[in-house]
């Protein structure tokens, strides 16, 4: 079973920066996606930021330019540094890996933008 926990949330103001942190632990094989996703209150939940075991990113079109996601393969942990953050990307930021097809999800950070 694999076990994903993030840190790094908080509250910043408007421009603000945040790292999100998420480490993986329980897993046999090597982790082929590592992601962030966020959901606000009453919206779905969608893709930020993803990166592939090979280095291959996806970024959702709200945070290209702001957002940066990075892996540590060798420690199982995936890194999403958010710079220049609005109060639009406020949500709770759930990291999920995918491991031989099956997918797993944490439990959440919550990330508020307010002055």
């Amino acid at each position: 079973q694999v076990q994903l926990v993030e840190s790094g949330g908080g509250v910043v103001q408007p421009g603000g920066s945040l790292r999100l942190s998420c480490a993986a632990s329980g897993s046999r094989f090597s982790i082929y996606v590592m992601g962030w996703y966020r959901q606000a209150p009453g919206k779905q939940r969608d893709l930020v930021a993803a990166m592939t075991s090979g280095g291959s990113t996806d970024y959702a079109d709200s945070v290209k330019g702001r957002f940066t996601i990075s892996r540590d393969n060798a420690k199982d942990t995936v890194y999403l540094q958010m710079n220049s953050l609005k109060p639009e990307d406020t949500a709770v930021y759930y990291c999920r890996a995918i491991v031989r097809s099956m997918e797993y999800w944490g439990r959440g950070t919550q990330v508020t933008v307010s002055s």
